[in-house]
């Protein structure tokens, strides 16, 4: 067992105790890339105002650190078929806050998408990068093939999306089904808001709209480490079956070589929360 130290404390360790905290605080920076929406609760009845918390953690396990107001670079709402209108961001402890009322029955989509930043990682820490996000063996060639000394710097966008069950929806409403208009997306093939446990979960991701194959994509339950790993089809299709009951991230990150010369990579992450009855 250990204790995470203040600053003073942490400098009247030994040499080896404050290198292990250090690597593992490293590790934790690197595994805090999922980016989460999620509603405060996942149904409402119509004429309901619902907040929705915007957040980064290590794990699935609850809200950690808040997104600042100006990384948002676009918020898109949807109920029924008609746009949600959203307020403005509020900053919030552990979670950038929205809010929407949801005047009428349906399925209301939330998605946001986050400005570009970039991440610089030493050398060392590539590998440990690479198991988290699942990237594939050519993406590790790629890194090894490159010449010396070889730098990491990357452009990255964060997308995220979640669901809300409002009254009792129409059969014909599948406002689910219909892309957000994100640059990385998740979209489910089924209604997310009747899943029970057990049920599979068919998803499509796109990347610019188009379907994207070969894309890396994990499920999580609320506190779990477990993830159902499975890799898109040609038609960007792939599927889990969803066992435990309550929360769920779906994410993916699709990482490339760049395209610009400020920097050797680019990637786009995306995130998916729905709920499992």
């Amino acid at each position: 067992m250990f204790c995470l130290c203040g600053r003073g404390e942490l400098r009247s360790l030994g040499g080896g105790m404050r290198r292990f905290l250090f690597i593992l605080a490293f590790a934790v920076s690197v595994r805090a890339h999922d980016t989460w929406l999620q509603p405060e609760r996942f149904a409402a009845t119509p004429g309901a105002m619902l907040e929705f918390g915007l957040t980064s953690a290590d794990g699935f396990n609850g809200p950690d650190t808040a997104i600042k107001p100006e990384r948002v670079a676009a918020v898109r709402g949807r109920l029924a078929g008609d746009t949600l209108a959203m307020t403005v961001p509020v900053a919030g402890e552990k979670a950038l806050r929205f809010s929407a009322t949801l005047p009428r029955p349906g399925v209301a989509v939330i998605g946001v998408e986050l400005k570009p930043r970039v991440l610089e990682l030493e050398p060392d820490k590539i590998e440990l990068y690479f198991r988290e996000i699942h990237a594939d063996e050519s993406l590790r060639a790629v890194w090894t093939a490159g010449p010396e000394p070889r730098r990491w710097r990357e452009s990255y966008v964060k997308n995220a999306k979640t669901f809300v069950r409002v009254g009792e929806p129409a059969a014909d409403d599948r406002a689910w089904a219909q892309p957000m208009g994100l640059r990385l997306e998740i979209v489910p093939e089924r209604d997310t808001t009747t899943l029970g446990a057990g049920d599979n979960l068919p998803v499509r991701v796109l990347r610019g709209g188009g379907p994207l194959a070969g894309f890396t994509i994990a499920f999580v339950s609320a506190g779990e480490t477990r993830e159902h790993v499975a890799v898109t089809d040609e038609d960007g299709r792939a599927r889990a079956t969803l066992d435990v009951r309550g929360a769920w991230l779906v994410h993916g990150t699709d990482l490339r070589r760049a395209t610009a010369p400020e920097w050797e990579w680019e990637s786009d992450f995306t995130t998916m929360v729905v709920e499992v009855h």
